[in-house]
């Protein structure tokens, strides 16, 4: 359908498809706004779903399903990138979805959003389609060693990813991928990583919170500081960044816009078009956090001021660091934020703290 913007009033109902952690504090920013919110998800008692309003649980090929929600809501976002494309046709049809399915597509394929910054004049890695022996051997042959091969779509948290040291390595690289579409990457030096996390209203207005420092471990995000180690240029070179991006795609609603800081300047490791890990940091930073920034674009409101107004380290709680809970508890300073997961698994993501440093 067409996308006519229109102001939501409170009680309005969002539809936010994923149940997951972003889904639960995109929820719970919502309902402090004053607005309902209706989750679609597969799986059953999502975290999501002890906050919403209104829970489906269905598959996305269930269309009979997908329509009924969507009869239900006013306006539809999400909280992960890999939703099927039948999917969104259906729901598209009758109510507006926001970001919009461009910046799906573009995110949804390494190749496609590494060609797209690309094609926005961004620097990014060094990078070629991959589908098969050949490709990949042409492939180390023009970008050379150490590499990463990487699934074009459905990877994440360092899933679907395997590391080249040496072109001797390319078959085992290649196996990894069972068969899947690929790209390999070159390897960049960088001194480290940053996101900034930004938001475009239906009006097109532009705001960005401080760009965040972060630091993996094993693939996952470990931990985001802020403010981030950052000349003033390169903070508003990240920033000016992050809005040519969404300008671009027409965005509306928040998006995360991961960096490495290199000699050469910021190169563009990859986009996420939701709210974002790297941003729960706004929480206890910020007056008006990412989640209720991203319903404010969303239900076509002004943004809210996202200024800083405290220094904050967020640190993810993976698998068996939720038993610290208690101990951290005790900290001065520390607000912890647990997503309702029944079972702590390793590489899980079971809650996260962020210590506010003033």
């Amino acid at each position: 359908m067409t996308d006519t913007p229109t102001m939501l009033q409170p009680g309005a109902t969002i539809g936010i498809l994923g149940g997951g952690q972003l889904g639960r504090m995109l929820s719970v920013a919502a309902a402090r706004l004053g607005f309902r919110t209706h989750i679609f998800e597969p799986g059953a008692n999502p975290p999501a779903g002890h906050v919403a309003d209104a829970v489906t649980t269905a598959p996305y090929e269930d269309e009979a399903a997908l329509l009924a929600f969507a009869a239900s809501v006013d306006v539809i976002t999400y909280e992960f990138e890999n939703i099927p494309t039948q999917a969104l046709d259906t729901l598209e049809a009758h109510r507006p979805i926001r970001p919009n399915r461009q910046a799906l597509a573009v995110s949804q394929d390494r190749l496609v959003e590494k060609a797209f910054l690309s094609d926005l004049g961004l620097l990014t890695a060094p990078f070629a389609a991959v589908d098969d022996e050949v490709d990949l051997a042409e492939a180390i042959e023009e970008i050379g060693t150490p590499a990463i091969l990487k699934t074009r779509r459905f990877g994440y948290d360092g899933k679907g990813q395997s590391r080249l040291r040496a072109p001797e390595d390319a078959a085992a690289a290649l196996a990894d991928m069972a068969g899947a579409p690929a790209i390999l990457e070159g390897f960049v030096e960088f001194s480290h990583e940053v996101s900034v996390i930004a938001a475009r209203g239906i009006d097109g207005e532009v705001a960005c919170f401080d760009p965040g420092e972060n630091v993996h471990k094993d693939g996952i995000l470990a931990t985001t500081t802020v403010p981030a180690p950052l000349s003033a240029a390169q903070r508003t070179d990240a920033v000016l960044l992050a809005a040519k991006i969404l300008n671009a795609l027409k965005y509306v609603g928040v998006m995360g816009v991961e960096l490495f800081v290199t000699p050469k300047g910021l190169i563009v490791n990859e986009i996420a078009p939701r709210v974002h890990n790297s941003g729960h940091w706004t929480q206890n930073g910020c007056a008006v956090d990412q989640f209720e920034q991203h319903i404010r674009a969303v239900a076509g409101w002004p943004l809210g001021d996202g200024k800083r107004h405290s220094d904050v380290v967020m640190e993810n709680l993976i698998g068996d660091d939720v038993l610290r809970v208690p101990g951290i508890a005790r900290e001065s300073g520390a607000a912890i934020h647990l997503y309702g997961k029944a079972e702590a698994k390793p590489g899980r993501k079971m809650g996260h703290v962020n210590r506010v440093k003033g």
